[in-house]
C-alpha cells in the first residue's frame, strides 16, 4: 500500500504556515496537536472575574513581516488586525510623541520622528544618527558581540540608550541590551527602520488570539481537505533506515506518511528523536538555545486612564501598554467584549507587556503595583481610577535568546533525513524569535517537501524591497 500525505507535529504558527501552504497546492496534510487548540504560544485564556478572554502575551508584527502578512491575507486573518502608522512614545513624565512617516524616501522618512523623540538633547540625536548609520554598515564578522558592547563603542548617549535603543530592542527581541547579538539588532532596524517606508508599521491583532488562529484558520483549511486533530499527542518519530515510517502517537497507536514536518518548540525536539539522532542531524546543540521570559500584566479599571490605543512606555519596568478596549473589533455586549468599559460593568481593560522578564522581583501583587504606579505617573487621571481586577501572566520560555553565536545553534528546514522537516521560529530563518520567523520556517519546510515530492514551488516571500536611497547612501 502507498503511503501518501505529509504530516505536521504541532500546530503553532510554523506548523499551520507549513499546513497551510501545502493544502494550498493540492496537498494532502494533517496536523497533529496536543492540545485542545492551534496556535502554540499565540493563545489566550478565560479570566474568570471578567469573563474576558485574556491573551497570555500581546503579539504585534511590522510591515517588513512579509511572510506572516502574506499567510494572513491568504487565509483570510488580515481584517482581524489593525494597522498601526504611528506609534505613541510616552516618557515617564507624561510626555506623549507621536512617532510617523514623514513624506520622505527612505531611510529619510522616520529622521523626523527620531528628532522629536522624548527625553532627548541634540547629541543624543547625533549619536543615534551616527548609531544608525553604522549599524546598517555591519557584515559578516563585524557583527560579533553584545548590543551594550556595541553600543559603548559606539559611543552613544546614556540618554540614547534609555529612550531610544533600549525601548526598541528589548520590546522587539524581548532580551536585555547585554544578551543581545548585534547582528539581530541590526536587523531590527535595518528591516524595520532604514530599508523600507513602511516596514515599522506595526500590525496589531482585534480578536483574541485563540480566535485569531481558531475558527477562521479552521475553516480555510478544513476547505482544502487539511485533516486537523487536536489533543493528538505524538511520542516519538518511527524510523526504517534512512527515512520517517510513521509516528507514534501518546496512545500507542501509528500515522504513517510519506512526509513528515516537526514543528514543535525546540526544547521538545530531542525527546521526539530516537536515540541519538539530533546529533546525526545536526540537531544536538540546540539544548543550548535558551529561552527568554515576557510577562503580561492585565489591568480593569473603573474609569479610563488614556484613550491612547498603545503607548511606547521609555525608562520604566514596562515597555507596551494596550488599550484592549480601543484596539478591539468586537461590539459591546458580545459573549467576551473586549470593549474598554464595557455596559453594565465599567471595566476599562488595559494590557502591559514587560518583555525580558526574568529579573522581575516581588510578589505578584508588587509587581502589579509597580505596573500601576507607572501608568499613574505618565496618566495622573489613573489615581482617582480604582483598580477592579488585575492578573499577571508570564509566558516562560515565550521566545529564544537572540545571544552571540545563536545562529550556530539553529538547525535548517531540511534535516539528513530525506523526508523528515523541521519547523519553528527556532530553526535558520534569518529571523529573531518572532511571527514572522516561525511563519516563514513553515513556508521553508513547505517548500522542501514539495520539492522532494516532485513539484517545487516558491513559498517564502521575498522581503520588502529596499528603497534607492537605502540602498545607494547604506548599502542596503
Amino acid at each position: 500500500m502507498q503511503v501518501e500525505g505529509t504530516i505536521v507535529v504541532g500546530g503553532g504558527l510554523a506548523g499551520l504556515a507549513a499546513a497551510a501552504a501545502l493544502a494550498d497546492r493540492g496537498q494532502p496534510v494533517t496536523v497533529l496537536e496536543s492540545r485542545p487548540r492551534l496556535g502554540g504560544r499565540a493563545s489566550s485564556l478565560l479570566d474568570n472575574e471578567t469573563q474576558t478572554a485574556i491573551d497570555n502575551c500581546q503579539h504585534v508584527a511590522m510591515g517588513c513581516c512579509t511572510n506572516f502578512r502574506y499567510l494572513c491575507d491568504r487565509v483570510g486573518l488580515s481584517p482581524l488586525f489593525r494597522t498601526e502608522r504611528q506609534l505613541n512614545f510616552v516618557s515617564p513624565a507624561g510626555r506623549i510623541q507621536p512617532f510617523r512617516s514623514a513624506p520622505l524616501p527612505a531611510p529619510f522618512h522616520l529622521f523626523p520622528a527620531f528628532c522629536r523623540l522624548p527625553g532627548l538633547q541634540w547629541a543624543d540625536r547625533l549619536s543615534i544618527a551616527r548609531g544608525l548609520r553604522a549599524l546598517s554598515g555591519i557584515r559578516g564578522k563585524q557583527a560579533g558581540g553584545t548590543v551594550v558592547e556595541w553600543l559603548r563603542q559606539h559611543r552613544q548617549t546614556d540618554r540614547a540608550v534609555e529612550t531610544f535603543w533600549k525601548p526598541v530592542l528589548i520590546s522587539a527581541l524581548s532580551e536585555s541590551l547585554d544578551r543581545i547579538a548585534v547582528q539581530h539588532a541590526r536587523k531590527v532596524f535595518v528591516d524595520g527602520f532604514l530599508a523600507n517606508r513602511r516596514g515599522w508599521e506595526v500590525w496589531i491583532p482585534t480578536v483574541p488570539l485563540d480566535e485569531l488562529y481558531g475558527a477562521t484558520l479552521t475553516q480555510w483549511l478544513d476547505e482544502r481537505g487539511c485533516d486537523i486533530q487536536l489533543r493528538a499527542g505524538v511520542r516519538d518519530l518511527q524510523l526504517a533506515g534512512n527515512r520517517v515510517r510513521c509516528v507514534r502517537m501518546r496512545d500507542g497507536s501509528f500515522r504513517e506518511a510519506e512526509q513528515f514536518i516537526v514543528a514543535v518548540p525546540h526544547h521538545r525536539l530531542l525527546s521526539l528523536l530516537p536515540g541519538d539522532l539530533g546529533d546525526e542531524l545536526g540537531c544536538g546543540r540546540i539544548a543550548e538555545i535558551e529561552s527568554a521570559p515576557i510577562s503580561s500584566v492585565h489591568l480593569w479599571f473603573d474609569r479610563s486612564v488614556t484613550e491612547l490605543p498603545h503607548a511606547v512606555l521609555i525608562g520604566g519596568t514596562s515597555q507596551w501598554m494596550f488599550n484592549r478596549g480601543r484596539i478591539s473589533s468586537r461590539q459591546a455586549g458580545s459573549r467576551h467584549d473586549h470593549s474598554s468599559a464595557q455596559p453594565g460593568n465599567g471595566r476599562h481593560y488595559y494590557q502591559v507587556v514587560i518583555s525580558a522578564s526574568r529579573d522581575l522581583s516581588g510578589s505578584t501583587s508588587d509587581v502589579i503595583a509597580e505596573v500601576v504606579d507607572e501608568l499613574c505617573a505618565i496618566w495622573p487621571a489613573g489615581r482617582a481610577a480604582k483598580l477592579l481586577h488585575a492578573r499577571l501572566i508570564t509566558e516562560h520560555q515565550a521566545v529564544f535568546s537572540v545571544t552571540p553565536g545563536i545562529d550556530d545553534l539553529r538547525p535548517s528546514q531540511q534535516t539528513g533525513i530525506a523526508n523528515l522537516q523541521l519547523a519553528g521560529d527556532w530553526t535558520r530563518t534569518g529571523w529573531p524569535s518572532t511571527m514572522e520567523g516561525a511563519v516563514k520556517s513553515g513556508f521553508l519546510a513547505a517548500e522542501n517537501v514539495l520539492t522532494s515530492l516532485g513539484c517545487p514551488q516558491q513559498v517564502a516571500r521575498p522581503e520588502l524591497a529596499r528603497g534607492v536611497l537605502s540602498r545607494l547612501l547604506l548599502g542596503l
